[in-house]
């Protein structure tokens, strides 16, 4: 290989973390690396002190412009908008931090950061990088930027679950969750799920979906019946515990969990089949 192609490669899996994480979709951050690549090629290597912080460079400016882009079709799209789900990797759990920052109630909580402000709270927190290279990679001063990153810390801060979960806490719910459901137990679903719980289905206009909120643990408990003869698998899904959802053997969606203080506040059910390619094939993330 050469120069150039060696180092999109040796990074390809981080700048495709960085692009997922800005976006929340896994198709957008492949085209997002795409046209890092074609900028990639066109530099001329010899003015390049450090390859990774470029192309981390290249990467973020063009998932903020495709982030914007992504905010105008959200406007449009039928039901709640969800992030699209990814089958990860037994390391991807290992790395807690990366596991939490990809979890689908972390990206939740990130969609309502505006884009540059997502762009530097993933930057910083996740990736830690350097208050003057995000600055280059945002255009902002680097001052700007620390304001920015104290602004999105304190608004995640706000929103994210309000303890740290395990991953075996999450399992154990997601056990007894499933154990329930397959079981018809009325009363356990009810125990597993916080009173004020809240179930988001995304079924993009294309599969049937709830266009709204879910809210309530009876009502969520009722609407959840209608899965009981399914296949239930539990998978890694964005680094955490979650279910895989079959009928007839296909995959019918995806579900995953926000867990606050042992019981489930946050149902993430995701049937829009344009965002269940990345779920039958394993997907590497990397800080």
């Amino acid at each position: 290989m050469d120069s150039a192609t060696e180092a999109f490669v040796a990074h390809r899996s981080l700048l495709f973390t960085v692009a997922y994480e800005m976006l929340g979709s896994a198709a957008d951050a492949e085209d997002v690396l795409q046209e890092t690549w074609l900028r990639w090629v066109g530099v001329d290597l010899e003015t390049v002190r450090e390859p990774r912080a470029y192309l981390v460079r290249i990467t973020t400016r063009q998932a903020l412009s495709r982030l914007r882009t992504l905010g105008r079709r959200k406007e449009s799209y039928v039901g709640p908008w969800l992030p699209e789900p990814l089958l990860t990797a037994p390391d991807v759990a290992e790395d807690v931090e990366l596991a939490d920052s990809v979890s689908m109630a972390m990206l939740m909580v990130l969609e309502t950061l505006a884009p540059t402000e997502r762009a530097v709270f993933v930057l910083r927190e996740v990736f830690d990088l350097a208050y003057d290279e995000i600055a280059e990679a945002v255009d902002k001063s680097p001052a700007a930027v620390r304001q920015i990153a104290h602004r999105a810390r304190a608004h995640v801060a706000a929103r994210r679950p309000r303890g740290v979960v395990s991953a075996a806490e999450t399992r154990d719910a997601l056990e007894a969750f499933q154990r329930a459901v397959n079981t018809g137990d009325m009363q356990g679903l009810l125990d597993i799920l916080a009173p004020d719980v809240i179930l988001l289905t995304d079924g993009g206009g294309v599969k049937q979906a709830a266009l709204a909120p879910i809210v309530g643990a009876g009502t969520v408990a009722d609407v959840l019946r209608g899965i009981a003869d399914a296949v239930l698998q539990p998978a890694q899904v964005n680094g955490c515990p979650a279910l895989i959802v079959r009928l007839n053997g296909e995959v019918d969606n995806v579900i995953a969990v926000r867990i606050d203080d042992g019981q489930i506040t946050g149902l993430y059910a995701v049937r829009n089949p344009e965002k269940l390619s990345y779920i039958e094939r394993e997907t590497t993330l990397h800080r």
